[in-house]
């Protein structure tokens, strides 16, 4: 099918849900249109849209700028409505990950943290912290298969290049456990107010598949002899 051709049925969905007036149907077809504008931008795989090949850093700043000059002048004309977030996330600084994607959903209902490796310190936790006492009914902590920060902690040949972020890598479970046991957070949990879910999420799909990956080490694989 041409795009052209594709595209206006896609319109015609939409138009038909908000006719039908149901909501979940206006949902869905929402996170397909968000999935349509990621399709015609994926084939552009250069960066700098004027140099293919070899771009200065001024030339990547440069095409930042003018990216963000023609997104903010679309969200003047479409300003868009500001949800309460509901949802904590904290996943990791990986590109691949898509927060929006994981739920198929735009409306802002999210708090996003990112780390590498997604490691929880003590900044992380009180920022999460903050996050329920303003309403966060619910804390999602993930991992994602194929993570570096997770390699990299494994390889006894390459942690000493990085110390500090292998041992957060390390002693992620104890920072999980930390969080937990804060008084604010043990609270809600235990009265019902607050559901803490740790996930690992599928870095191919963003699928969010289980508490443990399907394709590597656990964290109890981890190297156990760095100190943090």
């Amino acid at each position: 099918m041409k795009k052209p051709l594709w595209v206006v049925c896609i319109v015609l969905l939409v138009c038909t849900a908000y006719v039908a007036g149901s909501p979940r149907a206006q949902f869905l077809l929402g996170g397909l249109l968000v999935n349509v504008g990621y399709r015609f931008q994926d084939h552009l795989h250069a960066y700098d849209f004027e140099h293919s090949s070899d771009i200065s850093s001024q030339q990547v700043w440069d095409e930042f700028r003018e990216q963000n000059e023609l997104s903010a002048r679309m969200r003047k004309h479409f300003p868009r409505s500001t949800e309460h977030p509901v949802v904590a996330l904290l996943l990791c600084m990986d590109a691949r990950i898509d927060s929006s994607e994981l739920a198929g959903d735009t409306r802002k209902y999210y708090y996003i943290v990112r780390t590498a490796g997604s490691v929880l310190g003590d900044t992380e936790q009180e920022m999460l912290e903050l996050a329920v006492l303003n309403g966060v009914r619910l804390v999602v902590l993930t991992r994602h298969t194929d993570c570096a920060a997770e390699a990299l902690a494994r390889d006894p040949s390459r942690r000493n290049t990085f110390p500090a972020l292998t041992a957060a890598v390390v002693e992620r479970e104890r920072r999980v456990a930390q969080f937990l046991s804060r008084p604010v957070i043990a609270e809600r949990i235990g009265d019902g107010r607050l559901l803490v879910k740790r996930m690992v999420i599928d870095t191919n799909t963003d699928h969010l598949i289980s508490e443990e990956p399907r394709d590597g080490a656990t964290l109890g694989d981890l190297p156990s002899n760095i100190s943090p």
